[in-house]
């Protein structure tokens, strides 16, 4: 991942009646790099990638897509990008290679090199075996693969995917995740819109999420939770409790808080890796095994919750 910002929005609005569906939001994304939205249903993702993408024209603001503004260079910004909307977008009369043909030739594509492109994106989503089946008799998860071929066509700079895995079986949930991190492994860019937490913290290098039109916070994963000043939890059962080693464990750098209950030994730190390993050396020190270790992490559902005052499926 590189430091060439592939998208730059600033300071965007979108209000249909008195919905304020997009607020000001403003935000970078990186070439290179999986740039996940992510908010609940309503949150304003879908209305704020529909202007990135020139579906939807602006209240006010602007963005710079691959270099070229929605507002002036619509045309630009679409030839630059791939689009998977969250609806599919196939005939399902036709095979998935028909399919991909009929949409590489909306695209300018003609002849053997787009017979060579067909073949790499269906390698790329794993159909190859299925190619000549009829979309009508694919499963949701399979149409919704097809449907990432589709953008991946003309080899956009950049790939728009708007909550891709609604609604599909978990196999085809997680095929279509290692597809889009394989994406990222070949320097595509990736702006990925969901709800699910857990896509979030797999998929992405930065997040930004989206509450009631706005953004309210973008980082990494860790700034996030550094933000809002979360700290690891490492739950440890030990041979034997002893006050003694439970005090030297207090007084450990990075770790704020030290209790039991229940045999149960709850250290809190602000970072986990580096505390570990001084908890096994004062244990061996003090002649005390450490019997099981349990490390939870703080996540993206605890930023939203300590952002918003509720839970990100509230």
């Amino acid at each position: 991942m590189g430091t060439t910002v592939a998208v730059q929005v600033r300071d965007l609005h979108k209000t249909f009646g008195s919905i304020h569906a997009v607020d000001g939001v403003s935000f970078d994304v990186l070439q290179g790099e999986i740039f996940s939205l992510l908010g609940p249903n309503g949150a304003g993702k879908t209305t704020l990638i529909s202007m990135l993408w020139c579906l939807l024209k602006p209240d006010s603001g602007d963005a710079l897509v691959i270099g070229h503004s929605i507002s002036i260079e619509p045309q630009l910004v679409k030839a630059s990008i791939g689009v998977v909307p969250q609806e599919v977008a196939l005939y399902g009369d036709l095979s998935a290679r028909e399919n991909l043909l009929f949409w590489g030739k909306m695209q300018d594509l003609r002849g053997i090199p787009l017979a060579r492109r067909v073949d790499e994106v269906l390698e790329v989503i794993g159909l190859v075996d299925r190619q000549r089946d009829r979309v009508s008799t694919y499963s949701g998860g399979m149409k919704r693969r097809v449907n990432i071929a589709v953008a991946l066509l003309h080899k956009p700079a950049l790939v728009i995917m708007d909550e891709p895995t609604v609604g599909i079986d978990p196999q085809s949930r997680r095929s279509i995740l290692d597809n889009v991190k394989q994406l990222r492994d070949q320097g595509m860019t990736v702006l990925y819109t969901t709800h699910y937490m857990e896509e979030a913290q797999e998929l992405s290098d930065h997040v930004g999420i989206m509450d009631h039109g706005k953004l309210v916070a973008v980082g990494t994963q860790r700034e996030l939770v550094a933000s809002v000043g979360e700290l690891d939890r490492i739950q440890l059962r030990l041979s034997e409790l002893t006050e003694g080693l439970l005090k030297t464990w207090k007084t450990i750098e990075g770790i704020r808080d030290v209790t039991s209950e229940d045999g149960v030994v709850t250290v809190f730190a602000t970072d986990s890796n580096r505390v570990l390993p001084r908890l096994f050396e004062s244990a061996a020190a003090a002649g005390v095994r450490i019997v099981s270790v349990d490390v939870q992490e703080p996540n993206l559902e605890a930023v939203f919750l300590h952002l918003t005052g509720r839970a990100l499926r509230d």
